[in-house]
């Protein structure tokens, strides 16, 4: 099988890429990422030598580079990862999501169509879904109403619709997953929990936004991966699967956590203004990915906690 993974120099792309690579030595693998974070680049470094391995600069807007490369790789199967995330930076410019994050995918799903991929699968999120009040019980199942919140959420519900319409108008056969918070090796520290760390062992303030009240559920990325790989290879065609990795938490209380384990003081925290409709707390029922295909977690967040946290001392 010869898989294109798009964005696969970025933090989850690279984390499934070094995961699929040690795996299925039978699998050829391509990456297109178009780097514009440099910090990237070294995310690739371990992989690079692989002989069934292949990088290519590239952006998935463009519409010729994408054309020539399917019609000179003849891709099987194509993974996602390609998108713009920063929630803040799409208040800012919403026009850049929706630039990457839908016509960048209506251009991969157009050249798997011309091209004759088998297979299209959408990494999205659990923010398209929208938040709960901060006492809810509630989960969301795949069934949910979609209600994103901001231009980026937003984004990445329109770029799922367009998956389910090219599967139902055009016979294109795709898969969704649907994640919460991933934390891990390789991440950016423009994510909270690497940015926490990255303070705290540096002893700089440590800004969060309002009071800190607002949940969230983490996944250790590898956890995230695994259920990546089970749905290209046991999903069923056109269905949609939440991947939750049922350790729901108060930003502050993360933040809190990881002080306590770099020995990093709690004065280094400071209150901000509140981000612009900022989702109060997210929670998914991933039940349909492990009744059905089997899918559970290695790590808990106190295990998936100190494994980041050693990687990043590892490689400050």
């Amino acid at each position: 099988m010869k898989l294109l993974v798009t964005g696969g120099a970025g933090f989850i792309g690279s984390n499934f890429l070094e995961y699929m690579l040690n795996k299925y030595k039978n699998y050829s693998f391509v990456c297109i990422d178009s780097l514009v974070y440099k910090q990237n680049e070294k995310n690739l470094v371990n992989i690079m030598n692989y002989s069934n391995f292949k990088f290519i600069k590239g952006d998935i807007t463009d519409k010729t580079l994408i054309d020539n490369l399917f019609e000179k790789e003849k891709f099987d199967c194509v993974v996602n990862f390609a998108a713009e995330i920063a929630v803040d930076y799409s208040i800012e410019n919403p026009n850049v999501f929706i630039q990457t994050n839908v016509i960048g995918t209506a251009i991969l799903m157009n050249a798997c169509l011309k091209y004759g991929v088998k297979r299209f699968h959408q990494i999205s999120t659990d923010e398209v879904y929208g938040d709960l009040p901060l006492d809810s019980r509630k989960s969301f199942t795949e069934q949910a109403i979609l209600k994103p919140s901001n231009p980026y959420s937003a984004s990445k519900a329109a770029a799922d619709m367009l998956v389910l319409s090219y599967y139902r108008t055009y016979g294109l056969n795709v898969t969704i997953s649907r994640c919460t918070n991933n934390y891990g090796p390789h991440q950016s520290d423009r994510a909270l929990i690497p940015l926490v760390i990255k303070r705290a062992l540096n002893n700089e303030p440590i800004s969060v936004f309002g009071s800190g009240q607002n949940v969230r559920d983490w996944i250790y990325v590898y956890d995230h991966v695994t259920a990546i790989d089970l749905i290209l290879h046991k999903g069923v065609i056109g269905e949609i699967y939440n991947v939750s990795g049922q350790s729901k938490k108060k930003n502050i209380d993360v933040i809190k956590r990881i002080l306590k384990l770099v020995n990093g003081n709690e004065s280094l925290i400071c209150y901000t203004e509140d981000r612009p409709g900022h989702d109060l707390k997210y929670s998914i029922n991933s039940k349909k990915i492990e009744q059905q295909l089997k899918w559970d977690r290695k790590y808990d967040f106190n295990k998936g906690i100190h494994e980041t946290i050693n990687w990043f001392l590892k490689n400050r």
